[in-house]
This record gives C-alpha cells, structure tokens and sequence, in this order.
C-alpha cells in the first residue's frame, strides 16, 4: 500500500471535542516530568510508557558509585524502548509503503522505533500541541520528517481515509477516551486485515471493582482506567478480532521496583507496585485484527 492517499492534511484536523478532552491538553501542553525527559535524553526517544524485562543488575553497578543514577536511568529507558519493541513484534508484517498510526504518540518515540523498524510512515496524533511540536522537530533532527510526523488531532475522530492505514496501536493511551468510539475508529480507518495492537493497565474483573490504587492512578493521570473484559468486548462489537492477549504484568514489575529507587519519582509509584502484587490491576498487550 502506497502512503499517498494518507499523508494529506486536511483543511481542518479535529482537536479536543469535549471539555475533558481540553483539560487533557492542558494537561499534556503543561507536563514535562524529569521521568519523561531524562530518560528520553539518553538516546534521543521521549517515550510516555513505562518498561518490561529483567533489570540489568551488572550494568548499575555500585549504588555508591557516582556515576549510579546516571546508570539507573539508562536501564529504565532501555526498559521502556524495551517495550516498544514488544509492541511492533505483534504488528505483523508492515512494508516500506505501508502506513502506520501512533494514537496518542506523546512525543513520538514509538513512532520513530517504528520508522526506524519498517522503514514505514508512521501518522502521530496527539491531543497535546507541545507534544506534537516536540515530536515534529526530533523528526527533522534525525532527517526522517518525511515519513514520521503529529499532529494534533482527536484520535476519535483522525482524517485517514477509510481502509488506508496497514497498522495502528495505542500505547498507554486509551485510559483516555471511550473504547467503543476508539475502536470504531481504528476498525474504519484500517484495511480489512489490518493489525491494531494496544498495551495498557487495565483492572482484573476478577478482582472485582477498581481498588483503591487503580482509583490513585486514575486521579493522578486524571484518566479513566478500563477494564480488560471492556478491552474485549469493545474489540468484538468493533470488527477487530484479539489474535493475541498477553499478560505483561511480571514483565512491568521490575522496571516499577527500579523507579521507585530513583531520584525521578513521582509518588504514583507505590500505587502501581502494590496494585501488580495484589492481582488489581494488570498490564496487557492485545493484538487484533480488522475483519
């Protein structure tokens, strides 16, 4: 598939259509926690998710050495890079022609993994004004503004046209929109056979209602934490089948136990560390495809 038919910008693009939505651009606009940003100064990808896999305990080192807070935060971000990676394995076979879409792509270092991956064009879109300007001039900087770019723009309501877009994914993003109308979305602008990939905390219906952490991490991301059988149950009433659901919460523990360690603590910490040992609250990929 060529990316012609994508890469036109309408007259128009959609921004926040709710006063919630607005309140989540302000709050984008406004965020700019050092977790966010030394991390993503190691090497140049700002990510907005948190990390999988084992903690490197020789690359630390010494916690008396001086140079361990600078190692520390270097193992947090290859991490999270870490975690991307596990994404655009589930996004099956992408082409250099292809078109990708990064719902709610922060400040783009999803994105250009994915560039730099397929050698694809990947679609940002973001909410936040800063976080598309940010991801925009690290795009020119590393010279591949040609076929990674944001835009702000209301992932519920994108200018793809309809079956343009071979793959797509949210990442850590749908805690902030409707399920239903995000995966209407996703399903009218991917091909039939299209890969939609999501990772997310979600909350176990096992374990009954949200609990109390899971109530502290929506306050302090001021979002609305679904589900996983809303995850599912959205997917199905959408034409997007779950070819792959995995549980990544062992995976996430370690990066958490790590940051809380750190000088770049943020006091949400203990909420997503306890929720992940009480069975609470869960971090998932799934993997669909559009029928």
């Amino acid at each position: 598939m060529t990316s012609t038919d994508t890469t036109t910008t309408p007259a128009f693009v959609p921004g926040p259509a709710t006063p919630y939505q607005g309140d989540i651009a302000r709050y984008w606009n406004a965020e700019a926690r050092p977790v966010n940003l030394r991390l993503g100064d190691v090497d140049g990808l700002y990510h907005h998710h948190y990390g999988v896999g084992a903690v490197d305990h020789a690359a630390l080192g010494d916690p008396e050495d001086s140079a361990y807070e600078k190692k520390l935060i270097a193992e947090l971000h290859r991490l999270e890079s870490a975690q991307t990676d596990v994404l655009l394995d589930h996004l099956g076979d992408v082409g250099h022609e292809d078109t990708l879409v990064d719902a709610g792509c922060g400040r783009g270092g999803s994105s250009v993994m994915a560039h730099q991956r397929f050698g694809c064009k990947v679609e940002g879109v973001t909410l936040s004004s800063a976080q598309a300007d940010f991801g925009n001039r690290r795009a020119k900087e590393l010279g591949i503004e040609d076929h990674v770019r944001a835009r702000v723009c209301n992932m519920l309501d994108t200018p793809f046209e309809k079956g343009s877009v071979a793959a797509s994914w949210n990442n850590e993003s749908s805690m902030y929109v409707d399920l239903d109308d995000l995966f209407a979305e996703h399903a009218r602008f991917l091909k039939v056979g299209g890969r939609y990939v999501t990772i997310t905390g979600c909350w176990n219906p096992k374990y009954g209602q949200p609990s109390k952490w899971v109530s502290q991490i929506n306050a302090h991301f001021e979002c609305n934490i679904h589900s996983r059988r809303e995850y599912l149950r959205a997917m199905a009433d959408n034409r997007l089948v779950p070819q792959a659901v995995v549980d990544l919460t062992p995976e996430t523990l370690p990066y958490w136990e790590l940051r809380a360690t750190s000088s770049l603590v943020t006091g949400i910490e203990e909420a997503f560390i306890e929720s992940y040992r009480d069975g609470s609250f869960q971090y998932v990929l799934i993997a669909a495809d559009r029928v």
